[in-house]
């Protein structure tokens, strides 16, 4: 998963210094914002001079979703206030994939939180990379971006995996992104996560209510 974020993070410092940033503002916009999509788009706002209320409001439409992941995150297992406030700090997609899965539940809090510092590290090193050494990438290299799609795509397949048969959950995110994508093309993303939340929810209504029917 770290080495996946190598060229997410070098195309990332590349587009910093290309857009006329200095290139220490990718290491710094790396560690502390670790927003991932969203400092790629931070990069197009900071440029364009949007004011700050744009710029927080496209930030929570962007990362909205972390409040979903923390419906489920493990953060009961890690130990300490510094350590739960590190934690909630770089909780990512990736760090959630991982330590939501099958083999992760019996992690203790100490792996927890070493996997989100790595996986912090190599977004930052990365990134500091790709800014310092951008002029040395040739033009005709291409694909970088894609290293993103295909990172979720082997995401997606793990969770799939670890459902152990269960096609319903599949079949409402499915159907939850194909009815956000038609309603709600401008705000696909949080209303996908909305109607997939209400959706397991609903369900889990309903199946706590049939035994008692019964």
């Amino acid at each position: 998963m770290g080495l996946a974020f190598l060229p997410l993070g070098l195309a990332f410092g590349v587009l910093v210094t290309q857009s006329g940033l200095p290139w220490w503002w990718a290491g710094l916009s790396a560690a502390l914002v670790f927003g991932g999509s969203f400092e790629f788009l931070l990069i197009g706002l900071v440029t364009a001079a949007a004011p700050l209320a744009a710029i927080a409001l496209s930030a929570f439409m962007v990362n909205v979703r972390h409040v979903f992941y923390a419906l489920s995150f493990p953060l009961h297992r890690v130990n300490g206030r510094l350590g739960k406030a590190y934690s909630t700090y770089t909780l990512c997609d990736e760090a959630y994939a991982l330590t939501t899965g099958g083999q992760a539940r019996s992690w203790p809090g100490r792996r927890i939180l070493w996997l989100q510092l790595l996986l912090h590290l190599y977004w930052a090193g990365s990134s500091t990379a790709g800014a310092l050494l951008g002029s040395l990438v040739p033009d005709g290299v291409t694909g970088l971006d894609f290293a993103l799609t295909a990172l979720f795509t082997v995401l997606a397949l793990d969770a799939v995996r670890n459902l152990r048969g269960d096609l319903p959950t599949p079949a409402l995110a499915l159907l939850s992104a194909l009815a956000a994508r038609f309603l709600f093309p401008g705000q696909m993303l949080l209303a996908a996560f909305v109607l997939f939340t209400a959706g397991l929810l609903a369900r889990h209504l309903a199946t706590r209510r049939r035994p008692s029917r019964a």
